[in-house]
């Protein structure tokens, strides 16, 4: 309450420390929930739009402290899903495009939907430095960080996407992931259509 009510530099920085404390802390209880997920999901049709949209709001501090620009379209599409668990997913995406941006350029990061006819994909690509080609089949590993999560301070726990694919699982959504090294990464969420997921 105090850094909000008294902006300056200084206290901009600790709303970043403070947004990166509350997403390592929302990691670790979606980590210890993730197990017994079926215990604690609601499947529901749901708008894709407002699952970014809270994704955006939730990260707003450090895209605008870092100039990302976002390019967000056609995404007034429902899917059967659960909100909150999506939400966190795409959470952890979009933190991972932030995290490896390069160094002297300006983040750039897409997110669109596509539709199909037996299932919706959500997709997030940015231009940051990219998985090396030799690691790309392992970064839903738990715990890998590979090369770039060993670069200096980056902080990679290699828990991130191991949870997203571990909840994409459960929630019957696939996701698949597409780098190159020093030109980008992409990351699609595919939502099947025109029927609800059983994930007892």
């Amino acid at each position: 309450m105090i850094a909000i009510n008294n902006k300056n530099d200084a206290t901009k920085s600790i709303n970043e420390e403070l947004e990166k404390i509350e997403n390592y802390t929302e990691q670790a209880l979606f980590y210890a929930r993730s197990s017994t997920v079926e215990k604690d999901y609601y499947i529901k049709k749901t708008n894709l739009k407002e699952i970014v949209s809270d994704t955006i709001k939730k990260n707003k501090t450090v895209l605008i402290h870092d100039k990302v620009l976002l390019n967000v379209h056609d995404l007034d599409i429902e899917v059967n899903t659960d909100k909150k668990w999506v939400t966190f997913i795409l959470n952890q995406i979009t933190q991972n495009s932030i995290k490896y941006k390069k160094q002297d350029s300006i983040l750039e990061l897409e997110i669109y939907a596509k539709q199909g006819k037996e299932k919706v994909v959500l997709y997030v690509k940015d231009n940051g430095i990219g998985v090396k080609a030799g690691e790309i089949s392992r970064v839903f590993d738990k715990g890998f960080t590979g090369t770039n999560g060993r670069l200096s301070g980056k902080k990679s726990t290699g828990i991130g996407l191991y949870l997203c694919r571990k909840l994409c699982d459960k929630l019957g959504i696939g996701i698949e992931i597409a780098s190159t090294q020093n030109e980008g990464t992409e990351l699609s969420l595919a939502f099947p259509k025109g029927s609800f997921i059983d994930i007892n």
